[in-house]
């Protein structure tokens, strides 16, 4: 895969840990949403189960990280707020979580490719010099381990399964490797970040998630797709830029708290 590229910071983001934190809880938040839509969906029972505790675990972790992102704030914030008042054009998940889930081999292949990322990112934040943070990306590490065997053990029985899973979860690779590149794109927040020793190098840990994601798609008898280049100075979701997609998600997940303001259950 081609080099990360660099692009500029929001020039209103409040503060450098506050947009890491915001980050990192909308892309947990966002898919926590996605994968709770299998909800008696899954193909097997076993599996509904399984997709529906995942997204329970993105869901606590997204609360913890957008709990601290509303106290760094300091505005009077809470993660319910973060989470169900703000806009799209607010949210600064990845784009490749906020996709609808398609099928199954999709969703799987999805969820692979971010649960590596989500491992190797987490690891190296445990040694953060920010020890809230760190804290939390200790404990979200145990179940992101737990969610990358999940994942992985998928895509190994659907890549060397039958000729139509290996067909579905192949096109599924093809159609999310262009968003792969935004995970590990750096701007003038990861730069403050790893200067503070807050959070690591995203150069060296996409590395790392290439390697881990290799192996398992060579064992799965599959092909990861060519190279998709990041043009320097493309925005995405980092920046507020989103797909058409995430409007429609937030809708659903906000109108609750939208319609019924300060309720508390």
């Amino acid at each position: 895969m081609t080099a990360p590229s660099v692009v500029p910071a929001p020039p209103e983001a409040p503060n450098a840990l506050f947009e890491l934190l915001q980050r990192l809880g909308d892309d947990r938040l966002v898919l926590g949403h996605r994968l709770s839509e299998w909800c008696g969906h899954g193909p097997i029972l076993e599996e509904d189960i399984a997709l529906a505790n995942i997204a329970l675990d993105l869901i606590g972790e997204a609360t913890m990280l957008l709990r601290l992102a509303g106290q760094v704030e300091g505005q009077g914030r809470d993660e319910d707020a973060l989470a169900y008042l703000r806009e799209a054009v607010d949210f600064r998940n990845c784009r490749m979580v906020e996709l609808p889930n398609g099928d199954f081999g999709f969703t799987i292949a999805r969820q692979f490719l971010f649960d590596v990322y989500s491992v190797v990112l987490l690891d190296a934040l445990t040694h953060s010099a920010h020890e809230e943070l760190a804290a939390i990306a200790a404990k979200a590490l145990k179940e992101a381990r737990y969610h990358v065997r999940h994942s992985g053990d998928w895509m190994l029985k659907l890549g060397d399964g039958t000729e139509e899973s290996h067909r579905r979860v192949q096109r599924a690779l093809d159609e999310l490797w262009r968003f792969t590149p935004e995970l590990f794109a750096t701007d003038d927040i990861d730069h403050a970040m790893r200067q503070a020793n807050i959070a690591p190098d995203l150069g060296v840990l996409h590395e790392q998630w290439e390697a881990l994601v290799r192996d398992v798609i060579d064992r799965a008898t599959l092909t990861l797709p060519h190279d998709v280049p990041s043009a320097p100075g493309v925005r995405g979701g980092r920046q507020g830029f989103h797909t058409e997609h995430l409007g429609h998600l937030l809708a659903e997940m906000q109108i609750v708290a939208r319609s019924h303001p300060g309720a508390k259950w």
